[in-house]
């Protein structure tokens, strides 16, 4: 099965948040220190039910998206808490 590839800024646009790259390097870093190990991406507690029904169907049913839901997953967990824009 061939897969799309998708971005960060095509993921920020579907989740519906601003997609420029100082909002998603805003969103990381305001989001890092939440997701430092207690939350599966899907639960953590800023997501939307819309936003965490469409990252956690994205993972389960190995979608176009799941590459890049996985990416964002792994960049909250090692942004640092502390990294100023």
């Amino acid at each position: 099965m061939d897969k799309t590839i998708h971005h960060f800024s095509e993921l920020f646009a579907q989740l519906g948040l601003p997609n420029d790259a100082h909002s998603i390097a805003r969103f990381l870093r305001d989001h890092a220190c939440p997701m430092d190990g207690r939350f599966r991406l899907a639960d953590a507690p800023y997501w939307t039910l819309s936003q965490a029904s469409f990252l956690r169907e994205s993972l389960t049913q190995d979608a176009d998206w799941s590459d890049v839901v996985d990416q964002l997953g792994k960049a909250l967990q090692s942004a640092s808490c502390d990294t100023p824009l």
